[in-house]
């Protein structure tokens, strides 16, 4: 399998805040991956780096061997690099078919046929019986799905999903799971930031682990949920190793003669 994206000691800070700090990652095509790490590590900022949203300081971004470094998202759209947005701002008076109808727009300018489009995409996402209800009138859930449909439309070849089960109930969630699994299996790959664990452990077959800006750890989910400095990033310095001495005296405890 080829790489598809390429990321080479990107920086970007904001004042005197660094908030991505050399960073350096591929995206192998046909994979699932997964960027995670604690709320204020950079990883929507390097999302937005990725898709051409802002342009880094220093460092490159390759797209398919094309370096796209601080391109527009229109252009990189058409190349097929997509992103989602955690916070979804539909076109809250259009139906469900007309907001999935703009992302179609970008490769089938004839409004019947993007309509047309439409249709397949909301059947891939869930969202077919609610194709003509208003945006504004769909739950959170649903608003996810069309924020994750819209994208879809614009036939990527990379998906960049922004915390895609954010504010969801557990239920809501394990829904949501085998949707984005439908969307890896239909050749789409994908490059997600998750908070929710279980998504993250069921769905990646790789991830990259973010604190402070810089990349902290690299591997499978299992390889990164264990590892000590991942496990300090998310708890705080010391919290970590306190947490691993009471579990080891309790499982002493455990073991002692009543």
């Amino acid at each position: 399998m080829s790489i598809l994206l390429q990321i080479d000691g990107v920086d970007k800070s904001f004042g005197g805040l660094k908030a991505v700090n050399q960073v350096s990652l591929s995206v192998t095509e046909g994979r699932l991956s997964a960027l995670i790490g604690p709320n204020g590590a950079g990883k929507t900022t390097l999302f937005a780096l990725m898709s051409g949203f802002i342009k880094p300081d220093r460092g490159s971004v390759l797209f398919s061997g094309q370096d796209i470094t601080g391109q527009s998202p229109h252009v990189n759209a058409r190349l097929g690099l997509t992103r989602t947005f955690q916070i979804v701002q539909p076109f809250a008076a259009q139906s469900v078919r007309e907001n999935i109808a703009v992302g179609a727009h970008l490769h089938l300018p004839q409004r019947a046929k993007s309509l047309a489009y439409a249709e397949s995409v909301a059947q891939q996402v869930g969202l077919t019986p609610q194709l003509d209800k208003l945006a504004s009138d769909l739950t959170v859930a649903g608003r996810k799905r069309l924020e994750l449909a819209r994208a879809l439309a614009t036939r990527p070849r990379l998906l960049l999903l922004d915390e895609v089960l954010a504010g969801l109930n557990p239920q809501e969630i394990a829904e949501m799971i085998p949707v984005v699994q439908g969307i890896a299996q239909s050749g789409v790959t994908v490059l997600m930031i998750e908070h929710v664990m279980q998504a993250v452990m069921s769905l990646a077959q790789e991830v990259w682990v973010l604190a402070q800006g810089q990349l902290i750890a690299h591997g499978s989910p299992a390889e990164v949920t264990s590892n000590q400095a991942v496990v300090e990033a998310y708890l705080g310095h010391g919290t970590a190793e306190r947490l691993q001495k009471n579990t080891a005296k309790a499982i002493a405890n455990k073991g002692a003669p009543a």
